[in-house]
């Protein structure tokens, strides 16, 4: 590298400009990464295999469109929408709930008697979070296994039982508790002794087999098969954004809301505001540098002219000054790197501590994105000087 251009370059060069726009540039670096890498870590929390919020099926259903008290309207799914469902990207699998269509009444005695009408749905085994061993039904069987949401029992402990004076119950003892479980339909009316088998986190009904909602369904009610009011679909990504318009575009809902989609919209209008300040400082701090440089181009330009005239090539006067913004911006961004390594280190440790649960996304994008906005800036400042270079008289 030729010592007149660097004399030139010292000459003028106000180490203040310089100093401010490595500042900036290194806060706007640290804000932008950041904003990155906690998405990454937040978004693998989400979405992971143990993650912190609920998980990839969810429950369709249709609102009931009426401003009446009561409404006869059909909330089904036509075989049309159930086939358009199957068909979109989103979807890994989908399942139908089957409604008992005959009337269903339960007791239970155990000191005291209780009475009253319950409904039943089915699902296809695979959508079940639990397999108990007893869970199959066939004709002429008097014993009905019986899967009931956990929080069912949860509110009756909590709030009915204690209101009412009467005994709580556990979970290995409710599966000792004879039930009796009367199904009317058709004229006929039989009596089966209902078992609880298990108890579901996922689905917030009351499950008895599908082959007994199937044969029940064709001896208790009409056996005409009822289109399904309610679906159940896992998503291969329940945080995907064409989920929540497709569902708004055709008039759907969500029954319990689609917790990790809110919460990935959340994160996702966080992270991109945060991406948006760090890249505006990181873009005005560009700038200020871009600003500086020309200036010192400006004051030397009696100088290069002479240079230019004398033999150098415009590469031998640019190189130094290219070089200078180049060692500015990759030591700004191996020092935003290691700050933003510190950080995340902190608060994924303080995350852990409060979520056992809380896991580290990759820090590939975050590097990749800072090596790309070197690459960058490297490629336009050289543009930007080697064209200022070639506009001088001598040159030009």
């Amino acid at each position: 590298m030729n010592k007149l251009v660097l004399r030139l370059l010292r000459q003028h060069l106000n180490r203040g400009q310089l100093v401010g726009f490595f500042v900036a540039n290194l806060v706007g670096l640290v804000i932008l990464l950041l904003g990155i890498q906690f998405y990454q870590d937040a978004a693998k929390t989400i979405n992971g295999s143990d993650r912190l919020l609920p998980s990839d099926y969810i429950i369709l259903s249709k609102p009931v469109q009426s401003d009446k008290l009561f409404s006869r309207g059909a909330t089904t799914f036509s075989k049309d929408e159930i086939i358009g469902l199957r068909k979109q990207s989103f979807t890994k699998r989908l399942g139908q709930f089957t409604p008992a269509k005959f009337r269903v009444t339960a007791a239970i005695h155990f000191g005291i008697e209780l009475y009253t009408y319950i409904f039943f749905e089915a699902v296809p085994n695979e959508f079940l979070d639990v397999s108990p061993e007893d869970w199959t039904f066939t004709p002429g069987q008097t014993v009905l296994p019986i899967i009931i949401p956990r929080q069912y029992l949860g509110l009756y402990n909590a709030a009915f039982a204690q209101s009412q004076g009467l005994p709580q119950i556990s979970e290995a003892g409710i599966s000792r508790i004879p039930l009796s479980i009367t199904v009317q339909g058709q004229g006929r009316e039989d009596v089966y002794e209902g078992r609880i088998v298990a108890f579901s986190n996922r689905l917030n009904t009351i499950l008895v087999p599908k082959s007994f909602i199937s044969w029940a369904n064709s001896q208790y009610a009409q056996g005409i098969e009822a289109p399904p009011s309610r679906l159940i679909l896992q998503a291969h990504n329940p945080s995907e954004p064409t989920i929540g318009e497709y569902i708004r575009l055709h008039g759907y809902q969500i029954e319990g809301g689609n917790t990790a989609g809110e919460g990935m919209a959340i994160l996702r209008l966080i992270a991109s505001g945060v991406f948006a300040l760090g890249l505006l400082i990181s873009l005005l701090s560009a700038y200020l540098l871009m600003l500086s440089i020309y200036l010192l181009l400006q004051k030397n330009t009696k100088e290069l002219t002479t240079l230019l005239l004398i033999g150098y090539s415009p590469r031998d006067i640019y190189r130094p000054y290219w070089l200078l913004t180049f060692s500015l911006n990759a030591l700004a961004l191996v020092l935003s790197a290691g700050i933003v390594l510190i950080l995340r280190s902190l608060y994924l440790a303080w995350g852990q501590a409060i979520l056992h649960n809380l896991a580290g996304g990759s820090i590939l994008p975050m590097l990749i994105t800072g090596l790309a906005l070197l690459v960058l800036c490297a490629t336009l400042f050289a543009w930007a000087i080697r064209r200022r270079i070639l506009n001088l008289p001598a040159y030009s």
